[in-house]
């Protein structure tokens, strides 16, 4: 659908402003400054004349083939290209420059362009919605995400944020300085709860991109959610759970049993429980109910459906961190899956996906399998970033890769860290602003959870919020219990149809 035909329907005439467009076209041709200061910012479209649109396309190839720009090499490059006749003639090109008393004020002018043109691409989009939504033979759910991508695509190519001088940035800085030196804990980031990892990268930085990578049965998904749940619970972090392979209700009953410290296995066959463990269960479930996790099990989720969702979530629940399970299950787009290979749409995904935790200034953790060369590899089983699946992109957007590996899951029953049974090494390979190395904790199989290998939380510099316990021993780690239920929030503080919390 054109133009034409949208502004047709509602008998208006569309937002424009020619003048300026004449004035901007202008002050190009006669003033190098002009030129460079704008003409990154400027694109084709902004111009609602088509004459004005070819103008602008010369002065453009002009400028990216180092050529002087004024009003007689204009004309000879649409002269060049063909288009001389379709922008005016070379007479209507060289009034232009008579249009234009000062270069001064351009940028701005450049601004009301783009508002202009970011007016007309919404009443397009919403005529177009309008118009296929009476078509009976559409998905309604296809249409509902095209249209989120095509309002995605109008704010992400045209509201980027300017350039900045260090002078601008630094009083920023130097807040976030202060506030680590006055914070009682060694974190400035989001706390995973566990002591050796949390030690490492100071808690997950807001912007940053985290991949979560191992062979299936590892514990990816145990240990992602080990790390909401610590979020979520001991430090009262919202955080925001997107599983594309395991349904909710299936991570619901491992948190369950891990809260409980009831085998899932026993609360799948229906086994029966003890008074006790009754008892246990249901305060568990309490604790569980109130956690600020907001899980989002929808099948085949496209990149575009994500962050729209994150938007929302982050709206209206202030989430601070997002986990997805997994990277490989997600999908670029109807239009990309056609034109693309399989690597160039992960490797789409993966820049999206770092470009939404900059823009939600939020940690974003997205789990990824491991190709198989881990298992052929003769020798050490330990993974390595080259064993990443299907794009050497997630690498690159990457801030943090993170491997899971248990040495007893190849028959190592020791190493030189000592013994291995219900041990899991988290491998920092790589870590764009800290060190690398591995974090060894202990993995409960049964309970699919993992915890701190003897290490507590007091002494290593981690302090959760002054409402929780003491730390207590268990199975050789050191937990935290919540207290989170002895003083519940309203009843309708964490209501929402769409992401209902526990």
């Amino acid at each position: 659908m054109t133009y034409d035909m949208a502004f047709a329907i509602n008998g208006k005439t569309p937002p424009q402003a020619i003048e300026l467009e004449e004035a901007v076209l202008g002050a190009l041709m006669l003033n190098e400054d002009a030129l460079t200061n704008t003409i990154e910012v400027l694109r084709p479209e902004f111009f609602y004349k088509h004459e004005h649109q070819y103008i602008f396309q010369a002065i453009r190839n002009l400028f990216e083939k180092s050529k002087q720009v004024d009003m007689l090499t204009v004309v000879e490059q649409l002269r060049h290209d063909g288009f001389l006749d379709a922008a005016g003639g070379a007479y209507y090109v060289s009034q232009l420059t008579n249009r234009v008393a000062s270069a001064a004020h351009i940028e701005a002018h450049a601004r009301y362009l783009s508002e202009k043109y970011m007016q007309r691409e919404l009443i397009r989009i919403a005529t177009e919605t309008l118009h296929d939504s009476y078509d009976e033979t559409l998905d309604v759910l296809d249409l509902l995400d095209n249209t989120e991508q095509k309002l995605l695509e109008v704010s992400d190519k045209n509201l980027h944020s300017d350039y900045q001088s260090i002078a601008d940035i630094l009083p920023s800085a130097i807040d976030r300085i202060e506030n680590a030196q006055e914070n009682d804990s060694s974190l400035s980031g989001i706390p995973s709860g566990f002591t050796e990892l949390d030690r490492r990268t100071a808690g997950f930085q807001p912007g940053t991109l985290i991949i979560l990578a191992a062979r299936p049965a590892m514990g990816k998904t145990a240990f992602a959610l080990s790390m909401a749940r610590n979020m979520a619970i001991d430090f009262k972090r919202p955080v925001a759970f997107f599983s594309l392979e395991m349904t909710a209700e299936e991570l619901v009953m491992r948190l369950i049993a891990s809260e409980s410290q009831i085998s899932s296995e026993r609360l799948k066959k229906g086994e029966k429980l003890t008074v006790a463990e009754r008892e246990g269960l249901m305060s568990k479930v309490e604790v569980l109910r109130t956690a600020p996790i907001y899980i989002d099990d929808t099948p085949q989720l496209s990149i575009f459906e994500l962050r729209a969702k994150c938007r929302r979530l982050k709206q209206r629940y202030k989430i601070e961190m997002v986990f997805i399970d997994y990277l490989q299950l997600m999908h670029g787009g109807s239009d990309l899956s056609r034109n693309a290979n399989r690597e160039q749409e992960i490797s789409m995904i993966s820049r999206q996906l770092k470009s939404l935790s900059k823009e939600l200034e939020i940690p974003v953790l997205a789990l990824s399998q491991l190709s198989r060369a881990v298992e052929t590899r003769g020798g050490s089983k330990r993974p390595q970033l080259s064993d990443l699946r299907e794009s050497g992109a997630i690498e690159q957007d990457a801030d943090i890769v993170m491997f899971i590996y248990r040495p007893e899951y190849y028959q190592m029953d020791e190493d030189e860290k000592g013994p291995t049974k219900d041990m899991a090494d988290i491998i920092l390979a790589k870590h764009r602003s800290g060190s690398i190395g591995d974090c060894r904790l202990r993995f409960i199989k049964e309970l699919t959870r993992f915890e701190n290998n003897e290490i507590s939380y007091i002494g290593a510099g981690i302090t959760p919020s002054s409402s929780f316990d003491q730390p207590q021993s268990f199975g050789g780690g050191r937990l935290i219990d919540s207290k989170m239920n002895s003083s519940l929030p309203p009843d309708d503080m964490f209501i929402d149809d769409n992401f209902p919390p526990f």
